[in-house]
């Protein structure tokens, strides 16, 4: 009988609550949790612990054979020692940008999340291919990749498939048709500047640009890029179910060797980066995902307007990088 994997997801908010429980229902993997605890005046709450708790009971009522706990840690990196025996780590934990907070203070203060989380994780589950997700994704996966040490096939940035998944979902909206059928990717970094490849895009194998006017794809890409904004308008709080599917689509194909193609931000260097114009930086391109992590970049073709979005994507994530770069050496520079 095949040993199940253990997927840890550090971060047990709206994001990795979701994540555990879609792996647990479609019995993908074991499931650990970790987050810190909510502190009132009169108590000190461990949500984590209780979450757990419930997701068990859930099994139970579904006849599910599978195992989830909820472990409580602390800001400073204390209780992190079941980590160990992780096959995967997903990493939602980190600040969303509030009012009055620059750019840059959200990357200091997230940073400071990833640089704990990076040590513990090296320490308990060094063989781990480890999933981010705390915005901004292509920096943060720079960072713990930066941090972490690891090869660059074991981090990895999910963004290119929820992007995808919105895209196909206006346009399966648009035509009327099954999104099985739809293929599509959005590539680019994870913001206002991605890109839709809308050259070898198709539906049904027929190229999307035969199927609907400029006029509708140029509406259907910028709805995709601000989709996340256009949920936050309607909830006042983040997406949280796309996001986890698409964490999950990434988890499966790791648990399964399935040789998936997905777009995922991941280090560019080398070959790969040649073909790309990137070079040291993570940003998001379609990748084969396996057992090993990710398995090949896959060198797809664009026309030349794709091309120049592309760089304009790859330059705000450079931009970004560099910032980060900074605040990693300040930190280095106290320590």
């Amino acid at each position: 009988m095949r040993m199940k994997k253990t997927v840890s997801i550090v971060g047990a908010g709206n994001v990795g609550e979701h994540v555990a429980s879609l792996l647990l229902l479609r019995n993908i993997a074991n499931v650990k949790m970790f987050d810190i605890p909510r502190k009132t005046e009169e108590k000190v709450f461990e949500p984590v612990k209780g979450k757990a708790l419930d997701m068990k009971q859930m099994l139970s009522a579904m006849d599910i054979d599978a195992r989830v706990e909820g472990y409580t840690v602390t800001p400073e990196g204390e209780g992190y020692e079941p980590l160990e025996g992780s096959d995967i780590v997903v990493i939602t934990a980190g600040f969303p940008r509030r009012p009055g907070m620059s750019r840059e203070d959200l990357l200091e203060a997230n940073i400071r999340i990833i640089s704990t989380i990076a040590d513990r994780i090296k320490k308990f589950a060094p063989d781990a291919i480890v999933i981010v997700v705390t915005n901004p994704v292509d920096v943060m996966t720079y960072v713990a990749y930066k941090l972490l040490g690891f090869p660059k096939n074991r981090v990895v940035g999910m963004a290119g498939v929820l992007d995808s998944a919105r895209f196909k979902t206006f346009i399966s909206e648009e035509l009327m048709v099954s999104p099985k059928d739809i293929h599509a990717y959005v590539i680019g970094g994870h913001g206002d500047e991605m890109v839709p490849l809308i050259s070898i895009s198709n539906v049904g194998g027929i190229p999307l640009k035969d199927l609907l006017p400029k006029e509708k794809l140029e509406k259907i890409i910028e709805r995709t890029r601000f989709g996340g904004g256009e949920i936050v308008n309607l909830m006042g709080t983040s997406a949280y179910y796309a996001p986890a599917a698409a964490i999950v689509d990434m988890v499966e194909a790791f648990v399964q060797n399935s040789k998936r193609i997905l777009p995922c931000s991941v280090y560019l260097d080398g070959e790969a980066g040649e073909y790309y114009g990137v070079q040291g930086f993570c940003v998001g391109v379609p990748v084969k995902l396996g057992s090993n992590g990710v398995e090949e970049v896959i060198k797809v073709p664009m026309i030349e307007e794709e091309r120049e979005m592309w760089r304009r994507s790859v330059e705000s994530v450079k931009k970004t990088v560099e910032v980060a770069e900074a605040i990693l050496s300040e930190g280095s520079a106290r320590k």
